[in-house]
């Protein structure tokens, strides 16, 4: 439970589809209350039936109580939101694409009288190849710590090794590092030596029987047939993946972690 002097952050796992939205207004306002949540991030970036965000699931998410929305790689797919990416200060993409690119790779929101820095990364590994998250991640780490040492850190990665090796290089200089991008949650919680919380996967706010949020039919298909067959949505009853941290505002690290998974029978 939240007092003066810690902060509770819920961190969800990417959002799949209409399931996953369904997930967020069924299950949404219940989590916060049960966990005395202060602030909610929650990676947005498959929810417009998997691929990118649209500006009114933007609102719809930000209507039941999310504070910043993170993303990914597919988050340019939605003409709707590309707008929004400059103008709307809470919603986020990597901040190691291009410069060039739109939108802001992070930001820094006003939360229990604290200020609160939300960083948005995404790795190389089996990824598109773009800017250095290790280098860019620390010299965003700097730039925001001049304001707060409360910083929560969305790494949308691929790769475990690289995951967990970008969480050790910022041990101790953010509150968290979490990752996203797999959809499969990992029970590998804990806090690192220097106090930063972690998790490989936050897992999936989506479809629960399902290959990734994607029809499982579909995707033995693809790999029976290495034909490049579109993935479908699952229409199963959907779940929140994710993980609460506790965080003393003090100092910035984090005093807790723990993972949850809530399935939603409908």
């Amino acid at each position: 439970m939240a007092d003066a002097k810690t902060l509770v952050v819920l961190l969800l796992g990417d959002v799949c589809g209409q399931p996953g939205s369904r997930a967020l207004f069924l299950g949404l306002h219940t989590l916060i209350k049960d966990y005395h949540a202060d602030m909610v991030v929650v990676n947005g970036e498959n929810a417009a039936n998997g691929f990118g965000l649209s500006a009114s699931l933007m609102e719809q998410f930000f209507s039941l109580g999310v504070s910043v929305i993170t993303s990914g790689n597919h988050i340019w797919q939605q003409d709707d939101l590309r707008p929004l990416l400059d103008s709307e200060k809470r919603l986020l993409r990597p901040a190691n694409y291009p410069p060039q690119a739109p939108g802001h790779g992070s930001v820094v929101v006003d939360v229990k009288n604290h200020k609160v820095a939300v960083l948005n990364l995404q790795g190389r590994q089996s990824m598109p190849s773009i800017d250095c998250p290790f280098r860019v991640g620390m010299e965003q780490v700097q730039r925001l710590g001049k304001q707060t040492s409360l910083i929560l850190v969305d790494f949308h990665a691929e790769n475990p090794e690289e995951k967990e090796a970008l969480a050790f290089h910022l041990d101790g200089k953010v509150s968290a590092v979490v990752g996203t991008h797999t959809h499969v949650q990992t029970s590998d919680e804990k806090l690192l030596p220097q106090g930063t919380a972690y998790i490989t996967d936050l897992g999936l706010c989506g479809p629960s029987e399902s290959v990734i949020g994607s029809e499982p039919s579909i995707s033995i298909a693809r790999q029976l047939t290495q034909m490049p067959l579109r993935s479908e949505i699952a229409d199963t009853p959907p779940l929140i993946q994710g993980v609460c941290v506790t965080i003393d505002t003090a100092s910035g690290h984090a005093r807790s972690i723990e993972r949850f998974s809530r399935l939603y029978a409908i």
